[in-house]
């Protein structure tokens, strides 16, 4: 079937088709969905604060909850804005607040709900002003921040507010919900193409249906070649080549490896970030020679990051970890 005979509406970016509707359908932290089924279940939602990476389902948890709470008055009685792009103070006294006024008949014990995704991205005078709206209004409307860093809201807000904290996805939840996915969509994907999308993602969710639906799209097979391609990331089997020739301490190899990465187009931050997480994963290298090439990589990164992004800085870096080798 071509893509321009499919239906409407499996037109959907996949992240929003398959984003789930019910808290039971989150992936992951199942603690602390669990406790967001309990305010549910008991009706009466706190002022809440939901931190962790993004990708992970915090403001789809969040929408999850709002429906369960407010059924089909969500469209009334929900008011949902991402706090990066309406930041200021002008925001809060006006949209915030007039939304906070407006009257909506609902079940005795259920509230109005603003969602507040990126919260942490809100000017200090907007949150100041924020307070002031939460206290006058916490009887008829409930505040739910979404945020990647908690300690972004001030301290006010914090101590009015439920803290929940989402870790990262774990390999095998991403694992599972991509294979739903596949199997939905009729996807002809490889177990090396699964793997990359797990490994490129780096616990997003987002990340991984984003590029599996790239992917699908630009080559129709979804497999490791086809995948790195798709995120422009260099291949971490190439990557493990040039780190195991520096261990091995076969300096010229590695660096021939490194040269034909940087050829491709790969930028310095590429390269020493999948080194990265390459070398963290080679539990065939001894533990006290894997924690020194570790450290190497983590200075080359921090002076890339600094600005020296240099083909030389790469080199160099590959060279520390080759002198490794004379002294074991």
């Amino acid at each position: 079937m071509s893509k321009s005979s499919y239906p409407l509406d499996l037109e959907l970016p996949w992240v929003e088709k398959y984003r789930p509707s019910k808290l039971e359908d989150v992936v992951g932290n199942k603690d602390t969905v669990k406790s967001l089924q309990r305010i549910a279940t008991d009706g009466n939602m706190p002022h809440i604060i939901i931190s962790g990476l993004p990708g992970i389902g915090k403001t789809t948890s969040v929408l999850c909850l709002a429906r369960e709470l407010l059924g089909d008055q969500v469209k009334d009685a929900v008011m949902e804005m991402n706090a990066s792009d309406d930041r200021g103070i002008e925001v809060v006294r006006n949209q915030i607040k007039q939304f906070a006024q407006k009257k909506v008949a609902l079940p005795s014990g259920r509230h109005k709900i603003i969602i507040l995704d990126e919260a942490d991205s809100m000017t200090p005078g907007a949150q100041q002003a924020l307070r002031r709206t939460m206290e006058i209004y916490s009887n008829t409307t409930r505040f739910a921040f979404a945020c990647n860093m908690s300690n972004k809201i001030i301290e006010p807000l914090q101590s009015r507010c439920a803290i929940l904290r989402y870790n990262k996805l774990k390999d095998e939840e991403i694992l599972q919900a991509l294979k739903k996915i596949i199997n939905a969509e009729k996807i002809e994907a490889t177990d090396d193409g699964i793997a990359a999308l797990i490994f490129t993602a780096e616990g997003d969710m987002r990340q991984a249906i984003n590029n599996l639906q790239s992917t699908y799209y630009g080559f129709t097979l979804v497999n490791a070649e086809n995948v790195y391609k798709i995120v422009d990331s260099p291949h971490p089997l190439k990557v493990q080549k040039m780190l195991t020739h520096c261990i091995n301490g076969d300096f010229d190899l590695a660096q021939s490896i490194l040269q034909d990465l940087w050829k491709k187009g790969y930028s310095a931050i590429d390269i020493v970030t999948v080194s990265f997480r390459v070398i963290k994963s080679m539990y065939d290298v001894e533990e006290d020679k894997r924690l020194q090439v570790i450290k190497i990589i983590g200075f080359t990164h921090m002076r890339v990051l600094e600005g020296v992004a240099t083909y030389l800085q790469l080199n160099c870096m590959l060279s520390k970890i080759a002198k490794i080798a004379e002294t074991f």
